[in-house]
């Protein structure tokens, strides 16, 4: 894990890398629950005999699941200390350029693309993509918006 001691010390990271989370094993109950939590109970996230025979093979993740993954995997990747509050301040762009089957392993690694003053702090655009573990392309691309406030 990256610990930036505070928000100047954050801001001259624009531009480099932040690092890479664990490896986390996305099944089926997480699927599940999301789902619920959600009420997107379409069948090639929650019917495993239906999805066995449908495009992927199996059951799927949402792609906004697998998105929201990324709110606990940045808490493995860096810290910023004497702040008072950050806050997810929205997206710029997101894609999903492939599926997570179930029992998938995804990591996610971000970049500090952008970093801007604002009243009382900054705003930073985190550039991030959610490997899946052996697959040639990602599952998630996207540019997330944070502000972090002294």
């Amino acid at each position: 894990m990256r610990v930036f001691e505070n928000l100047d010390e954050f801001a001259k990271a624009a531009g480099s890398e932040l690092g890479t989370s664990d490896w986390l094993t996305v099944d089926q109950k997480r699927i599940d629950e999301f789902a619920e939590a959600t009420g997107d109970h379409q069948w090639i996230h929650i019917d495993p005999e239906r999805a066995a025979a449908g495009p992927f093979g199996t059951t799927i993740a949402h792609g906004l699941l697998t998105l929201s993954l990324y709110a606990g995997l940045i808490q493995q990747i860096y810290r910023v200390d004497g702040i008072r509050m950050g806050i997810n301040y929205g997206l710029n762009k997101v894609r999903f350029p492939a599926p997570v089957r179930v029992g998938s392993q995804i990591r996610v690694t971000l970049s500090l693309a952008a970093v801007t003053a604002v009243d009382g702090g900054v705003q930073v655009v985190l550039a991030g993509k959610a490997e899946i573990k052996g697959a040639p392309k990602p599952a998630c691309v996207f540019e997330a918006v944070a502000r972090y406030y002294a």
